[in-house]
């Protein structure tokens, strides 16, 4: 079985729900931003539980991005609720603006369930980390971070990308303990492939 075909079963979400969840997304930042638009939101599968997360993009450059790690509510309500935030609330960027919406491209990630990682040191965790494939939550205590799988594009090599995790979630890249806790996951992904 492909990991596509797992995480689909996990989740319930159609090979083609790209072209049902970025038109949701894109009408709920829309919306927010005061030119109300509405799309279809009748599928079935958008009243199940889900978690994603909502990617906005600018000439490839990242301008914002927010997400659930846990399905709390519908993958309705949690591509509306993120996609908002991450063009409303991402703390690393300023709002975005309307004149600013065409110029973006988003993509939707929808979580598989989290899959524990156990390990007695930083290698066996590393060892078990699957390059391209595995979304990333790291857990210290108060300090916590997650990266996408889509991550790996930029930082391919399990150390680099550890290292990373670690600063993202506020501590030194050299930082290891017993306490860390390390849980991965899978996403399907649907990216625009143009800025409307």
């Amino acid at each position: 079985m492909s990991i596509d075909t797992a995480v689909e079963m996990q989740r319930g979400v159609p090979v083609h729900a790209g072209g049902i969840l970025l038109p949701i997304a894109r009408a709920a930042i829309s919306t927010a931003l005061g030119q109300p638009r509405s799309v279809p939101e009748d599928a079935p599968w958008l009243q199940e539980p889900g978690a994603c997360f909502v990617t906005l993009t600018r000439q490839r450059q990242l301008r914002g991005c927010i997400g659930s790690l846990e399905a709390r509510r519908s993958l309705l309500a949690d591509v509306k609720s993120n996609a908002v935030a991450a063009a409303l609330h991402d703390t690393r960027f300023a709002p975005l603006t309307l004149a600013e919406l065409t110029a973006i491209k988003l993509e939707v990630s929808v979580l598989s369930p989290m899959q524990p990682l156990h390990f007695d040191s930083q290698a066996q965790a590393l060892a078990q980390l699957r390059p391209g494939v595995d979304g990333v939550v790291f857990e210290y205590g108060r300090y916590r971070s997650t990266f996408l799988p889509q991550v790996w594009e930029q930082l391919p090599d399990v150390y680099q990308f550890m290292a990373h995790l670690k600063q993202k979630a506020g501590l030194p890249p050299e930082f290891w303990d017993v306490g860390v806790r390390l849980q991965r996951y899978k996403v399907r992904k649907w990216q625009e492939q143009e800025a409307p």
